[in-house]
């Protein structure tokens, strides 16, 4: 059987792009880490075939920040189909500007710790 999350095979590519997030992440996972939100996160995590920026295993939550590079049409293409795919595994996926994050991140981990919490609710429901 095939593990969907976490594949052995990227652990190197995840590691480097831990070593080389863009700051906007940074910022970002400075906020998720500290726990403030109360809810665990993982950095650079394989789902399939792809490797997502954050993700809460607990609520099933993908973060992603997109910086200047999400602009470009054919990149704009791939982010669709990504999110596609890991909608279709049951994963809810929550976009954000490179800008929002730089702008007030303590307003986007708010926002994140929200979609926890609806997430947790239906989840328990």
């Amino acid at each position: 059987m095939t593990t969907l999350y976490n594949i052995k095979e990227r652990k190197n590519i995840r590691r480097i792009l831990r070593k080389t997030m863009p700051e906007g992440e940074k910022i970002l996972w400075k906020a998720l880490k500290s726990r403030r939100i109360q809810y665990k996160f993982r950095r650079q995590y394989s789902i399939g075939p792809f490797i997502v920026d954050f993700y809460c295993p607990e609520v099933k939550l993908v973060v992603e920040v997109d910086g200047e590079t999400h602009l470009d049409e054919e990149v704009i293409k791939y982010d669709k189909q990504r999110q596609k795919y890991l909608e279709n595994k049951g994963l809810k996926v929550i976009r954000f500007e490179s800008g929002e994050v730089f702008g007030d991140p303590n307003i986007v981990a708010d926002d994140v710790f929200k979609k926890c919490e609806e997430l947790n609710k239906i989840k328990g429901d």
